[in-house]
């Protein structure tokens, strides 16, 4: 990352939750602005960029799992959803509207800390002094392994920092499976079967940048046992 210090956008309906959290995170380094709820944020969004989003899924309106949603439809910033629901099926849901990432309430701070500066590691950082680029090909895609970009003919395809940090691992070993639990731990996130479910939603939502039929795999394929692999022409 360069020396300007990232800008978070705070989302949550509770006030002292948001001050708390500006406050906190300030303190930590980043810019951050606050909204009390999605339409706020929207109109916040329509003005500025933002490196990261920190939304809360309870809210009054439309809630956080709406917001990622819509989000998505033109804009692969990371997200980080705050919720106080615990079953899995829940977070599965937010992962699947395009999070990056979950957190549980109650939470401690540093352990939002510690998952924000995961996400933004993950982001892809353009190389200035970029050399001759490595290409693999899928179909009419290309992704460039330097610059960690993928293109459909001219127009290039967004990646959330997920999807980003997974074609960087599949395209280290091209040809070969990698576990699921070890695309786990390559991503940062905690073991555990359900942080392995949800490594299978981002390989879905990942499929369907990148194949013709997501839902029979040519380039990014299930390896039955062994895990995924990235398949290049």
């Amino acid at each position: 990352m360069n020396d300007i210090a990232p800008h978070l956008l705070i989302v949550d309906d509770d006030e002292r939750i948001r001050t708390l959290l500006r406050k906190f995170l300030m303190r930590h380094g980043f810019l951050v602005t606050a909204a009390r709820d999605a339409d706020h944020a929207r109109r916040i969004l329509s003005g500025l960029d933002f490196d990261l989003l920190v939304l809360d899924v309870m809210m009054p309106g439309e809630d956080g799992v709406s917001l990622t949603r819509s989000i998505r439809e033109d804009s692969e910033t990371p997200v980080l959803l705050l919720t106080a629901k615990g079953e899995t099926e829940d977070r599965i849901a937010g992962l699947e509207a395009g999070a990056d990432d979950y957190l549980a309430k109650p939470f401690e701070p540093k352990e939002l800390l510690l998952r924000i500066n995961a996400i933004l590691r993950r982001m892809p950082e353009v190389d200035e002094a970029a050399t001759v680029p490595k290409v693999l090909h899928l179909g009419d895609i290309r992704y460039d392994i330097d610059r960690g970009e993928m293109w459909q003919g001219e127009e290039p395809v967004r990646l959330t920092a997920t999807e980003s940090q997974l074609m960087r691992i599949f395209s280290k070993t091209p040809g070969e499976p990698i576990s699921r639990s070890t695309l786990v731990e390559e991503l940062g996130r905690d073991k555990g079967q359900a942080q392995e479910r949800a490594v299978d939603v981002q390989i879905t939502r990942l499929r369907r940048k990148i194949e013709e039929d997501p839902k029979q795999p040519r380039y990014l394929q299930t390896v039955r046992g062994a895990g995924y692999m990235l398949a290049p022409d």
